[in-house]
């Protein structure tokens, strides 16, 4: 007895040896992964949004509100600027940051376990798996890549990763664990990261709001009463802490009004443009005069024919018709003036009108959006081997070189350098490469998506007429079902107002997809678990003794 303990003991302490020793090599391979690459942040189109306050400010000038950008991420690149006075300094700290989004991928998965009473899979086999999943996350390019780039979809896994790891602690002190101090901490914490998820990037807001789900699971709950004050407390402070500096910075932004009803119209220009010309053909009574609404309907239909075909799945480009100086957006302000309400009146008007009247044509749109994350692979996972990162900085000269923006970087020494090396990495061959064998697996993840999600959806409606397998194992899949949901309330918030054809729509979504597909298949070997008898899943248990 005493020997087969003393090998138990062996065994366990061999395993957790090889398991951490396991962590740091992957956490030393995926530092070394980063910190290896050019650390000068990539700039695109979209950056001058995010970079302008900052360089504003720490040039003498307030900090500003810039194209309609909230002013968190902007606010984060000015205290690295400050403090740092580098450039190198941001892509440094997004990927300090992606590394600790990986170590907090590892701690939610830990956590995760306790969602099941009496787990069949072996604690050891368990911890492998979650190992597996955070090395494809942190090897894999597409986060990385994104690490790079000066927008916040580089600290969005972060975010993730923490505002995940902050509601699994809180299901578990709130249901599994009745841990009441916990339970209130977690839950004004969760409130918090969801409001600055939804704050940082404003496609994540239907996500932000989707995530209070659990936590408002409490408030139908006895006996908890000063634990539900202090989350309606602390929660509300949370989010006043972040909407009502954005509200008053954005006041003086003429683009953060007109943005979001411009893009409405633009990415449903076609249907608005057969709407119009339905209400002139009926007489609707509306409240714009028929003739000046015929000019506009003959003036969109020829732009829409102009704007070429680069949003295949739209049939025409919005793009060109939101920014191109002579299309239908330009000549709707002109025929508007200075009158900022009453152009996105216009806006709203039409937009809900072709709900009203034209919701079949809206759905369609929809989905095929949709279609294009689901089918026929998912679309959160880049399989790409190379990455061209010096086509990435020629493309960040070119969009920081306009007269507009070199008036105010050449007056902040740091840009200065910072585009000087810009240009040098412009002319230089580097690359971002990703492992073949990651590659491997991203495939059949992209594959895999949609067939582990309908298999947990089949799981969930089994369980609601089989009590017994319900109480065991319903807290996991419905936890399962929550964070594929994340993926599922991104892209109907992108699909409504915008298109999935913006490839980074989807790529940031690559974090939680891995995590809710490595949850569903820890789920599917539950089940299956479940239906041997108890002697046979003992050699499995013996991977890593309890």
């Amino acid at each position: 007895m005493p020997t087969d303990l003393y090998r138990q003991v062996t065994k366990r302490r061999l395993w957790q040896f090889c398991y951490w020793s396991g962590v740091v090599v992957l956490f030393g391979l995926a530092a070394w992964r980063r910190f290896t690459l050019p650390l000068d942040p990539i700039a695109d189109p979209d950056t001058w949004g995010y970079l302008s306050p900052a360089l504003r400010k720490l040039t003498g000038a307030p900090f500003g509100h810039t194209s309609g950008r909230n002013f968190i991420y902007p606010g984060f690149v000015y205290l690295l600027l400050h403090l740092f006075r580098d450039f190198r300094a941001i892509t440094a700290a997004q990927h300090v940051l992606g590394l600790v989004a990986g170590a907090m991928l590892l701690l939610t998965w830990h956590r995760a376990r306790t969602f099941l009473a009496r787990p069949r899979l072996s604690r050891g086999f368990y911890y492998a798996i979650g190992l597996v999943a955070a090395a494809i996350f942190l090897v894999a390019s597409e986060p990385v890549h994104f690490e790079m780039q000066l927008r916040p979809e580089g600290v969005c896994a972060f975010l993730f990763s923490v505002n995940l790891y902050v509601l699994t602690q809180f299901t578990a002190c709130c249901v599994i664990e009745p841990r009441r101090a916990a339970t209130a901490v977690y839950g004004v914490a969760g409130v918090f990261t969801s409001a600055l998820l939804g704050s940082v990037k404003p496609s994540f807001m239907l996500v932000s709001f989707l995530v209070l789900l659990p936590i408002g699971v409490l408030f139908f709950q006895q006996n908890q009463s000063w634990q539900k004050v202090v989350i309606a407390v602390g929660g509300t402070a949370s989010v006043l802490l972040l909407w009502l500096p954005e509200h008053f910075l954005s006041r003086n932004d003429r683009i953060s009004q007109t943005f979001l009803p411009t893009i409405l119209f633009a990415v449903h220009a076609n249907l608005i443009r057969d709407q119009i010309a339905d209400d002139l053909e009926h007489n609707a009574k509306l409240p714009y005069a028929p003739e000046w609404l015929r000019r506009i309907q003959t003036e969109l239909s020829m732009e829409l024919s102009k704007s070429g075909n680069h949003y295949k799945t739209l049939g025409f480009d919005p793009d060109y018709l939101m920014y191109n100086q002579s299309a239908i957006a330009a000549q709707l302000r002109k025929e508007f003036g200075n009158d900022v309400s009453a152009l996105c009146g216009f806006y709203r008007f039409y937009y809900l009108r072709i709900w009203q009247y034209r919701p079949v044509g809206v759905l369609e749109k929809i989905g095929r959006q949709l279609a294009i994350f689901y089918l026929p692979k998912c679309g959160a996972y880049k399989s790409r081997t190379l990455v061209s990162l010096a086509n990435d900085y020629r493309r960040g000269v070119a969009s920081l070189s306009s007269e507009s923006y070199r008036k105010i970087w050449t007056a902040y020494p740091p840009a200065l350098q910072f585009m000087d090396r810009t240009q040098l990495l412009a002319e230089s061959r580097q690359v971002l490469r990703q492992p073949a064998c990651i590659g491997k697996l991203l495939n059949i993840l992209a594959a895999t998506y949609l067939p582990l999600l309908l298999t947990t959806l089949g799981f969930g409606v089994t369980l609601l007429f089989h009590k017994r397998h319900r109480s065991r194992l319903g807290c996991l899949t419905a936890s399962v079902l929550f964070v594929y949901s994340y993926g599922l309330a991104s892209c109907l918030e992108v699909a409504t107002i915008h298109s999935l054809e913006i490839p980074r729509y989807m790529t940031v979504q690559m974090y939680f997809a891995i995590l809710a597909q490595f949850l569903a298949m820890w789920l599917i070997f539950e089940v299956v678990l479940e239906l041997f008898p108890q002697g046979e899943i003992t050699r499995v248990r013996m991977l890593h003794p309890e």
